[in-house]
């Protein structure tokens, strides 16, 4: 035994002096000690702290980088109060975990009004089970998809993410094949035969064609059946915005910059020019909603002078906004009632007062369409602003909400029905009326191709037509490679449900390849997370829809472009770009930023009281 432990000793001791002849190899290879005394010799006029927090520095330079270590969801409000998904991110640095930042997602659903109570519950039970599903998916599985990922990564994030949703998507279809089987197998009745209906009956001699005839001739499409949307898919674009903040926070960047990093293929976000998305405010909504007859103004939009900066265009659309309650309220009360013959009474004009509706505008009781234009064109000229000119109109139409199925026709207004024919002559007439209307969104349903290709004709080139709920949702656009489908000029983008990053990306860049404009628009029910505008700026959209300027959860968004204006200018980062004028609507203007920029200054000339003078020198730096 002695022989034995004295072999085992000599071994270990030579396997010492190994590992001293390796590590004073590594010193002298590196020259360590000199690199050490430099370091203590530069700190040596530094107190304490100091010097250890330069030596933290230097050593941390040597750590592995930042990598995932923790995806956590949780179920919280939105700006109506109802659930909806908060994605938070924690990541391992330097051996310790530590919590980065959180993002909201907004649902994809719609917000149902004056919708029966059956509709409603349906709604609300769809949503739970959505939102529900969706913080399943973060806090069971994400972590562990994604454990060990440098956030900086996005292109990797974003391709586990797209593999985990495929698999869901291929669970969920076997397991409806799987109920359907089993339905199968069970017995079923025999079906009721009833009795042939009778036959129509014969037109009399003479008598003229109706309406109802030409509708039975050419029957409209039916619409399509909603695209399906798995329960928990806002699990994927929550995680994958969740990680390129994350990216962002680590790197000591604005989120924009580094999605505009991920647009142009960049490693780090570089010093290039960013241009501000254009302002679609919405000031009215006289849509299906509304108390009054109108219904074919779901949003009326106002859009400042692309020479205005942002901060000048929020507040032009507060001072409108302010006008237009100011207008409502000094309106006079309804008149009474008043009799006339045996027929009964005629009922007097209903109050004009408006309600804050959801989109963060006022909704107010309109009876034709003319009323809303000629609120906005009167208040344009008591602040001798030129509509047209230093403010544009944009119409959301809302078209998929009009069709009455049982006539065929969309209701424009309450007992007023057009066919598509005569829908598209009254964009016409209404475009010849008012010029200043420079984009219809959704003047059609999806399913009316013909007549999208019609209003295109006709109004190409004096307004956008723009495509909002009529397109496909972003992965239905980026499979099929087709954006012009109904014929547009462009399409509103959600960041909703499986869209990461990578797809935002992509469908810009798709957009941009076929010269069409892309608008990010906000959902009907928002958080109050601002990512939207990060986004906005970041992949350079032409415009960006973010509702009316009331709603804390809209208001916040708005605080974000004006933060994010005031950051590219200071860093003089901020450009213009051409395509940001509407001069291919306006004969008389020039395509450059100089003439944009003169015609804003001769349009707004009775407003400058309105504006911070501080603001336009701003603007005016290079």
């Amino acid at each position: 035994m002695g022989e034995e432990g004295s072999g085992r000793s000599c071994g270990i001791t030579r396997d010492l002096q190994k590992l001293k002849q390796q590590a004073m190899a590594y010193y002298q290879e590196n020259d360590v000690p000199r690199r050490l005394e430099e370091l203590l010799n530069s700190t040596f006029y530094l107190q304490p702290a100091d010097v250890y927090g330069h030596l933290a520095n230097y050593f941390s330079k040597l750590a592995k980088p930042p990598s995932i270590c923790k995806v956590a969801g949780k179920i919280i409000l939105d700006g109506l109060g109802l659930p909806t998904l908060q994605v938070e991110i924690s990541c391992t640095i330097q051996n310790l975990p530590k919590y980065i930042c959180s993002v909201v997602i907004p649902a994809h659903f719609e917000v149902p009004e004056n919708a029966p109570p059956e509709v409603a519950d349906a709604e609300e039970t769809e949503r739970h089970l959505a939102v529900s599903t969706a913080l399943q998916w973060v806090n069971e599985c994400m972590t562990e998809e994604l454990c060990g990922l440098v956030p900086s990564n996005q292109a990797e994030v974003d391709h586990r993410l797209r593999l985990f949703f495929e698999n869901k998507v291929q669970e969920d279809k076997e397991r409806k094949e799987l109920e359907r089987s089993l339905e199968e197998s069970v017995p079923v009745p025999p079906p009721v035969i009833l009795p042939p209906p009778p036959p129509p009956p014969t037109k009399k001699k003479g008598q003229k064609p109706g309406r109802r005839d030409t509708l039975l001739e050419k029957p409209i499409i039916p619409p399509e059946p909603p695209e399906p949307i798995l329960h928990g898919s806002m699990a994927i674009g929550a995680v994958s915005l969740a990680v390129a903040k994350t990216s962002a926070s680590l790197a000591s960047v604005p989120l924009y910059m580094n999605i505009a990093s991920l647009k142009h293929g960049q490693e780090q976000p570089s010093a290039t020019t960013l241009t501000m998305p254009l302002l679609m405010g919405s000031v009215l909504s006289c849509g299906k909603a509304s108390p009054g007859k109108l219904n074919l103004m779901k949003e009326v939009i106002c859009i400042p002078h692309p020479g205005l900066t942002t901060k000048q265009g929020i507040e032009l659309l507060l001072e409108i906004q302010k006008q237009i309650n100011r207008v409502i309220e000094t309106l006079p009360p309804p008149k009474p009632e008043t009799k006339k013959g045996h027929d009964g009474g005629k009922r007097g004009q209903q109050p004009i007062t408006g309600k804050m509706s959801h989109l963060g505008c006022l909704t107010v009781n309109y009876d034709t369409i003319e009323q809303p234009l000629l609120l906005i064109q009167g208040i344009c000229s008591n602040l001798g602003l030129e509509l047209g000119m230093s403010l544009h109109l944009a119409i959301n139409c809302a078209a998929h909400e009009l069709m009455d199925y049982s006539k065929g026709k969309y209701e424009v207004m309450a007992g007023t029905y057009k066919s598509m024919a005569e829908m598209v002559d009254l964009y016409v007439d209404l475009i010849n009326k008012y010029p200043a209307i420079i984009a219809l969104i959704d003047p059609f349903r999806k399913e009316d191709s013909e007549q999208w290709d019609g209003i295109y004709a006709a109004l190409a080139s004096r307004c956008y037509i723009i495509a909002g709920a009529a397109s496909r949702s972003v992965s239905k656009l980026l499979e099929h490679r087709n954006t012009s489908t109904p014929k547009s000029h462009g399409l509103v983008i959600n960041h909703t449900n499986q869209t990461t990053m990578s797809d935002l990306v992509e469908i810009t860049h798709l957009l941009n390849g076929k010269k069409q404009l892309a608008v990010f628009g906000s959902t009907e029910a928002e958080s109050s997370d601002d990512s939207l505008v990060d986004l906005a700026v970041g992949l350079g959209a032409r415009f960006i829809k973010l509702g009316g300027l009331s709603r804390g959860e809209r208001v916040t968004k708005y605080n974000r472009l004006l933060a994010i204006e005031e950051e590219l200018i200071q860093s003089g980062t901020r450009g213009f770009s051409e395509e940001h004028n509407f001069s291919s609507f306006q004969e008389d203007a020039e395509k450059t930023p100089e003439a944009t920029a003169t015609m804003a200054e001769e349009t707004l000339g009775p407003l400058d009281s309105i504006f911070p003078t501080e603001v336009v020198e701003e603007s005016a730096k290079p």
